[in-house]
């Protein structure tokens, strides 16, 4: 068996994936970019849908993953907090444009796998952004608003650059995977944290760490 047989199939997976859509990516058009055999993706992947798995689990692990590290610093303030897991989702997404875009495409099917994602990667993602909300209003840095319409808010900023990279560069002229843009639009989020949710009220003693 090649090696780094594995890693050869996900890379012209994704790439055929991100380029032809899943429905118009075969096995053999997969095997033949990476240059293996049809049974080196059977033997790492069994077939095509678990192929398409192992590509979602790879993307949503490392994404909520980053997610958990930053958490684990809340105690020094909720701004902080959430401005350090956007900085590090933009840098994540950016490095993985095609996985990342070819993922959220696919997540907007509705299919087993997909239903899989939201009960269990999500759901985690939920959870933590509304524990950081719920924190940012008890201790008075951010100013009340409706978690879910927040979450909406922040997800969309994350998401559409990566879900629509055809539009970005032909209409807009922008490339969400240079660094340039990564500073720039990191920037923009930062500044609709700062306006959108903080508050001008003085945070609580104790509440948090600063």
């Amino acid at each position: 068996m090649k090696p780094n047989a594995k890693d050869a199939i996900v890379k012209a997976a994704i790439s055929l994936f991100n380029s032809n859509g899943y429905s118009g990516t075969s096995i053999r058009d997969i095997a033949s970019l990476a240059k293996v055999n049809t049974a080196a993706i059977a033997y790492h992947f069994h077939n095509k849908p678990g192929l398409l798995e192992y590509c979602f689990m790879h993307f949503f692990e490392q994404y909520i993953s980053k997610i958990e590290e930053a958490f684990a610093s809340i105690d020094r303030g909720a701004k902080e907090c959430l401005k350090r897991i956007v900085a590090d989702l933009i840098h994540y997404q950016s490095e993985n444009i095609h996985l990342t875009s070819f993922v959220y495409r696919e997540m907007s099917m509705d299919s087993q796998i997909v239903r899989e994602i939201m009960s269990t990667y999500l759901l985690k993602e939920k959870y933590y952004f509304q524990n950081i909300f719920e924190r940012g209003f008890e201790w008075n840095e951010f100013r009340p608003h409706s978690i879910p319409y927040l979450i909406i808010q922040l997800k969309s900023l994350l998401m559409m650059p990566y879900m629509n990279t055809q539009y970005m560069r032909e209409v807009l002229y922008i490339f969400p995977n240079e660094p340039f843009f990564e500073q720039k639009y990191l920037k923009d989020i930062n500044l609709w944290i700062d306006k959108t949710l903080c508050s001008d009220l003085p945070i609580k003693k104790g509440a948090a760490l600063k």
